[in-house]
């Protein structure tokens, strides 16, 4: 029976490179993949582009290949990502550039684009599902819209040879099911396949979370040298099944238990998971353990694909201002308080008008609010105010009030940091798959 072995490079953009390079050495690979698009990353690499037309790319993928592409080209490994993110053309070339620098001549760099459908929505007039209008009477400016692709572009971007594919939006799974489908011929209707595919894809995708990473807590799930955490890798079976493992003598642990916690991470429904591949069904899904880190899964399936595609919609929704401020020994807390209560005042006075606020005392009721706050007096906290505002100029209010505490109180304050930031927030509609159209293109230094 044909087996593949897979190995997951990053989990998400600003990933650590170490993990990856150590399964590009000694993971016996067939494809290393570098999963590395948030809901976000996009509208904030259409910024990048918007000030630079060569970037909008993953900030990491020069790092990335400089660290990965001599032993991946020595040893055959091909490379599969959507690092290309707002940008893959730019991607690709810079990808090719590195491996000219290297001297790795022969390498060819395939680029799958067409997720970017941004003008065809605003044409389409499409409804989104958050603000429940159509974008016509959307009142925020527009950074982005991509589509999520499925392995299809992959797929034909592998068939032509390439060492290396970059992408932009592809659904996360799709990444790992594309070599699946190259290795075993799978169809694109081949439902049960794909869902098993689609399963092992999301086991993998989050790269250290599967190793014990988001797993571990002292004394409770103890995870051994979580510093070098190794990535995973899956032998997969023609027939479906795989083997979740990771390189011998890196840190961290694979049980059944790390991958029942990935199965389940954001997946709303177990039995009906919509990809733009297939609609997969984990509900049957089982694990075993067959050796130390190392977990056999079983049992998924899938049911015909939507014939709708999701799209990610970035843009623009003002700016946070931020201020944060410590107190420490006794009588921290009430001193805490007071400083926000001056800030809260002060915007009175002032009539700062912020379109939504917080006053937090970290480490008091940060994170639950003060009905399930710490009530035991602590020796220190630290007071944070976030307001979010229509322009840069209010959220820069917010910071030097709190920075005018120093010398006009409280006692004690010190440590004052602030900030403003860009808030870049997501929608999202549904569009005509048969409305989205991927392109390859094939970069080659044939020197």
């Amino acid at each position: 029976m044909k087996t593949i072995r897979i190995g997951s490079g990053a989990g998400y953009a600003g990933d650590r490179i170490e993990p990856a390079v150590e399964l590009a050495e000694k993971g016996e690979l067939d494809y290393l993949v570098f999963e590395c698009l948030a809901e976000r990353t996009i509208a904030i690499g259409q910024k990048q582009k918007q000030q630079d037309p060569n970037k909008g790319y993953n900030e990491l993928l020069e790092a990335r290949m400089r660290a990965v592409l001599p032993t991946c080209h020595a040893k055959r490994v091909r490379i599969i990502s959507n690092m290309g993110s707002a940008n893959p053309l730019a991607a690709g070339k810079a990808v090719l550039k590195i491996a000219q620098e290297l001297g790795l001549h022969g390498l060819k760099v395939a680029v799958v684009t067409g997720d970017d459908v941004l003008s065809l929505i605003q044409s389409m007039d499409l409804t989104l599902d958050e603000a429940c209008v159509p974008i016509s009477r959307f009142e925020k400016t527009l950074l982005s819209a991509n589509a999520y692709l499925g392995a299809a572009g992959l797929l034909e971007a592998l068939k032509s040879d390439a060492d290396v594919v970059i992408a932009g939006r592809v659904a996360d799974p799709s990444l790992f099911l594309a070599p699946m489908m190259h290795k075993f011929n799978w169809a694109a209707d081949d439902w049960h396949h794909l869902g098993m595919g689609t399963c092992i894809g999301h086991l993998l995708e989050c790269a250290g979370q599967i190793t014990g990473g988001y797993y571990a807590d002292p004394g409770v799930k103890d995870v051994p040298h979580l510093a070098h955490l190794g990535f995973p890798l899956a032998e997969v079976s023609e027939d479906g099944s795989a083997t979740i493992t990771k390189v011998a003598g890196s840190g961290g642990l694979i049980t059944e238990d790390t991958c029942k916690e990935q199965l389940l991470y954001e997946i709303h429904r177990p039995d009906r998971y919509l990809t733009p591949d297939v609609v997969a069904d984990f509900s049957h899904v089982r694990f075993s353990q067959c050796g130390p880190d190392e977990v056999r899964v079983t049992g998924a399936t899938g049911a015909p694909r939507t014939e709708t595609l999701k799209v990610s919609v970035g843009y623009q929704d003002g700016f946070i201002g931020e201020g944060e401020i410590s107190y420490a020994g006794p009588g921290a807390v009430n001193r805490g308080r007071l400083a926000l209560d001056i800030v809260r005042e002060r915007f009175a006075i002032c009539h700062f008008n912020a379109q939504e606020a917080r006053y937090d005392l970290i480490g008091v009721n940060a994170m639950h609010g003060e009905t399930r706050g710490q009530y035991s007096e602590p020796y220190e906290v630290r007071a944070r105010v976030a307001a979010r505002c229509a322009t840069r100029a209010h959220a820069v209010t917010v910071g030097n009030e709190v920075e005018t505490l120093y010398t006009n109180g409280p006692a004690g304050g010190g440590g004052v940091m602030k900030s403003v930031k860009e808030i870049l927030a997501m929608d999202s509609t549904l569009i005509p798959r048969q409305c989205v159209q991927h392109h390859i293109t094939v970069l080659e230094n044939k020197l």
